[in-house]
């Protein structure tokens, strides 16, 4: 996991779409990625439209979004329409990315332990130098801290 001020380790993952993307053909600008658990449930579609209702600040600070979950391409395609999502949805099914960014981990749901992602944000900025991270964050709390750190 890279610590603030590091940084952030290059990824490739597809995107909803299918194509491939790299963490790195972002650099110019910030990144703000978040990790949720899976599409279209309520707690993540808080959090997905909140990041959509502030995109404008969001774009404001130089930034883009980029959410990443376990979902397969086509899920996240459908609730970026669903949503009216302006942003990319990243596929990680086998948690690799997940779980090198500390956003895997042991879950508990109504007294079952399950292994799961793990709330989480980070703010890559234009260097690829990771400026912040929340690691297990609420919906609300997340879109709040990171509009604030991006200064919106």
């Amino acid at each position: 996991m890279p610590a603030v001020g590091e940084i952030a380790p290059d990824f490739e993952l597809k995107k909803q779409d299918g194509e491939t993307v790299k963490l790195s053909d972002y650099r110019g600008k910030k990144v703000l990625l978040f990790a949720y658990p899976k599409a279209a449930t309520p707690g993540c579609t808080k959090q997905a439209c909140g990041f959509r209702d502030n995109f404008a600040n969001i774009e404001t600070a130089n930034a883009v979004v980029l959410g990443i979950s376990p979902d397969q391409p086509e899920a996240l395609a459908e609730w970026i329409e669903a949503e009216s999502l302006q942003y990319d949805l990243l596929s990680d099914p086998d948690h690799t990315v997940l779980e090198a960014w500390n956003a895997w981990g042991e879950r508990s749901m109504y007294g079952n332990k399950y292994q799961g992602v793990i709330r989480s944000h980070w703010i890559i900025g234009e260097d690829g130098t990771v400026l912040d991270e929340q690691i297990k964050i609420s919906p609300k709390n997340s879109i709040e801290k990171a509009l604030k750190f991006l200064g919106g």
